[in-house]
């Protein structure tokens, strides 16, 4: 069977790869070993609250599940654009509000309507794999910029204009990041979209951790950016991060008006909606008890952050860049691989934090994710840790790798 080129360009998502190493690892285990810590996937341990989950149960109870707008439910339209006013501010259209099935449908969305064949989109490297996936599906070119500590692991305006061709689309940022957890400092941003306005191009911002942002300097919509450039940015956002829905597959994207009728048609014909059920859980979400909830969760994940990454620094685990969103710990590993005498990555799956990460899977049976997913300009010097795990797991990680070291 021939197999289409676009789809033998996509590599594999790698920290599946290791997730399965680490469950049979876990699976061979004998009575009495010490069971697999997982921190290498980027999912809230939290699940939905109990509101949510009531509000699913009543939607089924009652037949709610036909086929709602391509758009999504007036409603729910409605409760999102409520979120950004309460939550940041922000004045928000629900007309401009698509509900999508997950941030990856919005994603794939805004980047069909957008991307021509040919066309590249600036990002940052390190950055979440997936999303150069679907810049090359639209058959466009993801091309990846080095950001290191200094420049907090994210684009500068610099870095787009020196970087901009005759080819250049736009820019697709994440602020907070994953693998990083850092947010683009609200000036740079500013300067960011004003150079890609004035080259015609297009801002697309994974905003998915927006809610996990513990830092008021940082925790800030594109959205709001001023001059008019915050009604140009097209903006991804999620429930699973922040809303802790991951498997219920709902997201949705702020657009500039003009592109809601575009990306309308796409989602009819790829999609026809986002699950319904899910749709009218999510209504749930904005009510002041589960908001409350939510807001308690926030503060659980900062005081893990809070916790963990200064005992990585501890233990020669560097962090070079305090995250002040999302629940990652974007670590130097490079010294703890000389320690071990593990050598400089040399091939993709040969030395660096791709072998460190099989190392701590066998010396610690903990589970984390090497760097290889997430750019090419340094992969074998950084390990990402989740601290998405209860904070009774975490001082077990920092136990189990003290007494390693």
């Amino acid at each position: 069977m021939r197999i289409a080129q676009r789809a033998q360009r996509v590599e594999p998502f790698y920290v599946m790869e290791l997730a399965k190493a680490a469950s049979a690892m876990a699976a061979a285990a004998q009575p009495g070993d010490r069971p697999m810590l997982y921190l290498n996937i980027g999912e809230p341990d939290f699940t939905a609250p109990p509101q949510v989950q009531q509000a699913a149960e009543r939607a089924i109870r009652d037949g709610r599940s036909q086929y709602t707008p391509a758009t999504g439910l007036p409603a729910l339209r409605e409760a999102i654009s409520g979120w950004y006013a309460t939550r940041f501010g922000l004045d928000i259209d629900p007309a401009r509000i698509v509900v999508t099935a997950g941030a990856s449908a919005a994603l794939q969305l805004a980047c069909l309507a957008l991307i021509e064949a040919g066309d590249e989109v600036l990002m940052p490297d390190p950055s979440y794999p997936c999303n150069r996936q679907f810049v090359q599906a639209a058959e466009g070119t993801a091309v990846l910029l080095p950001a290191g500590p200094a420049e907090r692991f994210q684009l500068s305006a610099a870095q787009v204009q020196a970087a901009w061709g005759p080819a250049t689309r736009g820019v697709l940022l994440a602020s907070p990041s994953n693998p990083t957890g850092t947010s683009i400092a609200r000036d740079e941003l500013e300067r960011i979209a004003r150079l890609v306005r004035e080259r015609g191009g297009v801002t697309l911002v994974d905003e998915i951790y927006l809610g996990l942002s513990f830092d008021d300097a940082y925790g800030h919509s594109a959205l709001g950016l001023p001059d008019g450039l915050g009604d140009e940015v097209i903006s991804i956002n999620s429930f699973s991060k922040y809303f802790n829905m991951t498997g219920w597959r709902l997201g949705w994207l702020v657009l500039p008006p003009a592109l809601v009728p575009a990306v309308e048609r796409l989602a009819q014909n790829l999609f026809i909606c986002a699950s319904t059920i899910a749709q009218h859980a999510a209504l749930a979400c904005f009510e002041p008890d589960t908001l409350a909830e939510y807001e308690r969760r926030r503060a659980e994940f900062k005081a893990r952050r809070d916790y963990f990454i200064p005992e990585l620094n501890r233990l020669g685990i560097t962090v070079p860049v305090m995250p002040d969103g999302a629940f990652y710990a974007w670590a130097d590993v490079s010294g703890l691989c000389a320690r071990w005498g593990i050598p400089p990555q040399s091939s993709p799956d040969a030395g660096g934090s791709w072998a460190l990460a099989f190392e701590l899977m066998q010396r610690c049976q903990l589970a984390t994710t090497p760097g290889r997913d997430f750019g090419v300009a340094d992969p074998g010097r950084y390990l990402r840790f989740s601290t998405a795990n209860a904070m009774t797991h975490l001082r077990e990680a920092v136990a189990r790798l003290e007494q390693a070291l």
